[in-house]
């Protein structure tokens, strides 16, 4: 005769080794999924100021301000595996000192059951978009572009981005007024 303890624990692993076999099978049942969505991103009004950064140094760098439209629909992408979205709007731009500058500018979580359909007008940045230098004056080749990552319940976070991109340039002289 086996003691109760014995029976429990048999009882207890045979219970998880099942559980993760479902597990796995639910992962592999999305893992192959595209998520990929097109994204139309467009901006309304950039701006470029050069302001002595107080973070760093007393030095006087390049501040971008940019208003953006984003339209996009999101909805395809969520099935029973997705938890949440984590949706964030990046610029991407080289400059003589930096072959590659990625500055995320805005960011937005999605839940499960919540408005997957974007529709955006005149949006503000919600971060600051410095350089490190002065690189944004007169720079005609930023582009804008967004991305996700995926929360799922079961597998791997994969990092996804829009097929669709928008790039604009930066104001060849600095701006005077305020925002």
């Amino acid at each position: 005769m086996h003691t109760v303890l014995t029976r429990g624990n048999a009882t207890v692993a045979y219970s998880l080794s099942v559980l993760a076999c479902l597990t796995f099978s639910c992962f592999l049942s999305t893992v192959f999924l595209d998520y990929r969505t097109d994204a139309n991103i467009n901006t309304v009004r950039v701006l470029v100021k050069n302001v002595p950064d107080y973070g760093a140094s007393r030095e006087k760098h390049d501040l971008g301000f940019i208003t953006f439209d984003l339209e996009t629909n999101l909805t395809s992408i969520f099935n029973w595996n997705v938890k949440q979205l984590f949706l964030y709007l990046t610029a991407e731009y080289k400059t003589p000192t930096n072959q590659l500058n990625q500055v995320v500018l805005w960011d937005k979580i999605i839940l499960r059951g919540e408005n997957a359909v974007l529709d955006f007008k005149n949006m503000n940045t919600k971060y600051y978009f410095w350089d490190d230098g002065n690189g944004l004056k007169d720079n005609r080749n930023v582009t804008l572009s967004l991305s996700w990552n995926i929360i799922p319940n079961a597998g791997l976070l994969p990092s996804v981005q829009s097929t669709g991109k928008h790039t604009f340039k930066f104001p060849t002289e600095y701006s005077a007024s305020s925002i």
